[in-house]
């Protein structure tokens, strides 16, 4: 689908114009690059669904099993790179002083492009943290020692925030905080019904500022924005910068 020129044009003359830049970005982003999808009916691996696995009392009564299942996601992440879109937001970055990138993703893959001011609002596949003394750490080996363990001797687990766990407070309040105080905010590939995250868009628009949602399909949150542009945020992104 052709995104109407004057569409294109409008973003970017709010971007020019902007001081202060968030985006929000979701599963779709990623998708772009090949990333599967851990949930629904293809995500099941050796027969359990991902919601099984991904939860405090899975990995307390069997944490092996676990960690298998995160070394798997981190072995088909670990050949996967960031897309244009990736690439798009890290470039934005270093035009803007105030700038805020917000992810619901996991799989690093902001950072690998260049994004420095992430606020990852489920943690990061790469991130490990202590079950005893609670310290965290980054590894990239694929694949990871299972079990692995903390210098202090507790086990180790992903830093994910897993189902029936809440999202860190902190983080969510910087994000709450700047989307209450930008002046352009995109929101890039969500589906916009995944709560605290949905809440993110009209928050921004409630502060003032210019919200434009970039989905191939459209949303709860499309008939609320500013502007809604149809189609691949890898190849829309690009030309707004």
């Amino acid at each position: 689908m052709t995104v109407p020129e004057k569409d294109l044009e409008t973003a970017r003359e709010k971007v020019k114009s902007s001081r202060s830049v968030v985006v929000l970005s979701g599963a779709g982003i990623s998708s772009e690059s090949g990333v599967p999808t851990f949930r629904g009916s293809g995500g099941l691996w050796q027969g359990r669904r991902a919601e099984e696995l991904a939860t405090p009392e899975a990995f307390e009564s069997e944490p092996k099993l676990v960690w298998e299942f995160y070394d798997w996601r981190r072995s088909v992440l670990k050949e996967v790179k960031p897309n244009p879109g990736h690439f798009a937001l890290a470039e934005l970055e270093k035009l803007k002083k105030d700038f805020t990138l917000i992810t619901q993703n996991v799989d690093g893959l902001h950072e690998e492009a260049g994004s420095k001011n992430i606020l990852e609002l489920h943690g990061n596949i790469w991130h490990l943290k202590c079950t005893v003394c609670n310290a965290k750490s980054r590894n990239t080996d694929v694949p990871i020692s299972i079990l692995p363990y903390c210098e202090c001797g507790g086990l180790l687990r992903p830093d994910i925030v897993w189902f029936g766990e809440s999202l860190d407070e902190n983080i969510l309040n910087k994000a709450f905080s700047k989307c209450s105080s930008c002046d352009i905010m995109f929101v890039v590939g969500t589906s916009a019904v995944v709560q605290p995250a949905a809440s993110l868009g009209p928050l921004a628009k409630r502060g003032g500022a210019f919200v434009i949602e970039i989905n191939p399909e459209p949303t709860p949150l499309t008939d609320a924005v500013d502007l809604a542009i149809t189609g691949k945020s890898g190849e829309i992104l690009p030309q707004l910068i």
